[in-house]
């Protein structure tokens, strides 16, 4: 049986967008065993990927080369035997491992000094490439050749008792229509909608009958606090934010008739269940990192001064978001959902 070991990346979002190169991987070879070397924080996204046998934890910070660490860990994986290994990341201690680990071929862009380590090296072309998901699925050709387009949309599958184990351990139900908000970005301010327009949001929901969960980490916890506060307090809304795992939140997330996100891995999640989306962009684009569904509404005013990728707005006042109304967000939900949301 082959074996392939992939070096997945540490941010959500793109873990995510990862998914369809494994499904490509396993249609070009039949029967191969794949398995992601990844944060232990996004395992929960590998368990749910239909074409991926199981996570390995990268132990590894970001930024942190620990270089004997590495060559110990890698020596360890040689004993697996794997075939090969795809490295998505651009570093150079990315590639280490499985050098280290003896990996047989070793596939990857050029990049930060790698093609000593990487014997499967491919140059980028950006234009021919312009997407994340389609840089990652180049690597799962053969050298030269691009992916076959359209390429297929990222999946997370959640089981059923998933979701009902989830809805226990959190206290909830989905008796009636869930509305998922997802007030975080891990990357800066910059990409986050203002907490008056989630709350706002939250009333004309809540007014309609729908119940409406919030979601993030530990981080996310006094946002989602004052989404509530803004919004009244309403026993109908309820803050998810350090509450939750990322396996719970995904299994939540999927229960869910709409999402409303910023830019960020929980917006592309909810892409990946083909939840019903509306995504906000402020400071960035949805040019190279879309949210990959036929299922969302993107939402962005398309300031002059935006997309400027910045993690706090340059200019002070983040009007590419501010100035973003919440009649906007509602409009582009009634054009996902005419029936549920007249």
């Amino acid at each position: 049986m082959q074996q392939i070991l992939v070096i997945a990346p540490s941010w959500v979002g793109d873990a995510v967008m990862a998914e369809p190169l494994y499904r490509r991987l396993a249609e070009r070879h039949p029967g191969v065993a794949i398995d992601l070397f990844a944060p232990a924080w996004t395992l929960p996204l590998a368990a749910r990927m239909a074409s991926v046998r199981q996570g390995v934890v990268n132990p590894f910070g970001h930024g942190a080369l620990r270089l004997a660490e590495r060559w110990r860990l890698g020596r360890q994986l040689a004993a697996q035997g794997y075939d090969q290994a795809v490295v998505l990341p651009n570093s150079l201690k990315s590639a280490l491992l499985p050098w280290f680990a003896g990996i047989p071929l070793r596939t990857g862009f050029v990049g930060e000094w790698r093609r000593g380590v990487l014997n499967n090296a491919r140059a980028l072309d950006k234009t021919a490439l312009p997407t994340m998901v389609e840089r990652f699925c180049a690597l799962a050709e053969a050298p030269g050749v691009l992916p076959a387009k359209p390429i297929a949309h990222p999946q997370l599958q959640v089981a059923a008792d998933s979701r009902t184990q989830a809805l226990a351990q959190v206290g909830l139900d989905a008796a009636r229509p869930v509305l998922a908000l997802c007030p975080g970005a891990e990357y800066g301010a910059a990409k986050r909608w203002p907490t008056a327009h989630f709350a706002r949001l939250a009333q004309d929901f809540l007014a309609r009958g729908w119940q409406v969960w919030v979601f993030g980490s530990a981080k996310d916890q006094a946002m989602g606090q004052e989404i509530a506060q803004l919004a009244g307090q309403p026993t109908g809304l309820v803050n998810l934010c350090g509450r939750t795992g990322l396996d719970q939140a995904i299994d939540l997330m999927s229960l869910a008739q709409l999402a409303v996100c910023n830019d960020s891995g929980l917006m592309h999640i909810a892409a990946a269940l083909n939840v019903p989306l509306v995504a906000l962009y402020g400071s960035s684009s949805p040019g190279f990192t879309p949210p990959l569904t036929n299922r969302a509404e993107i939402v962005s005013l398309k300031l002059d001064c935006s997309p400027c990728f910045k993690r706090e707005c340059p200019l002070g006042h983040t009007h590419c978001l501010t100035q973003l109304a919440p009649e906007r967000v509602w409009s582009a939900a009634q054009r996902l959902l005419p029936d549920m949301l007249p």
